[in-house]
């Protein structure tokens, strides 16, 4: 019902920044909510950000809380990672995540990988030190 690619990972110095885009198609884009989701290897998959389908409420992990955000743009079906002062500990494949928000109030988000039901195949982030 939607399938979602994720792009502008890439290779940035320590202390830099990246914004990933993650482009959704399918209908109702503005139903779902959205969250960004990294796996470094051999490590579980780990909750980044999430943002609600109405954009109104976001949560951020505290691990990359004051260096990322997490914004949409319903108009554009996109949903984006903007990620400053990055860190070594920040590599890792980012994914990104929808979940169908049968509420109408759009306003909750959701932080763990079962409770999404899409997935998009991911992009490297590389910061070296």
């Amino acid at each position: 019902q939607v399938q979602l690619v994720e792009s502008g990972g890439g290779l940035v110095q320590a202390g830099g920044s990246l914004r990933l885009s993650c482009a959704a198609s399918g209908r109702t884009f503005s139903r779902y909510a959205m969250g960004w989701f990294r796996q470094a290897p051999g490590k579980e998959r780990e909750f980044v950000v999430a943002i609600s389908w109405s954009g109104d409420n976001t949560y951020i992990a505290d691990s990359v809380k004051g260096r990322f955000t997490i914004s949409r743009d319903n108009a554009k079906n996109t949903v984006y990672l903007q990620m400053n002062s990055l860190k070594p500990e920040d590599t890792a494949v980012y994914y990104c995540a929808a979940r169908f928000e049968r509420s109408l109030s759009g306003s909750s988000y959701y932080i763990g990988p079962d409770e999404y039901d899409y997935w998009g195949q991911g992009t490297q982030v590389t910061v070296s030190s």
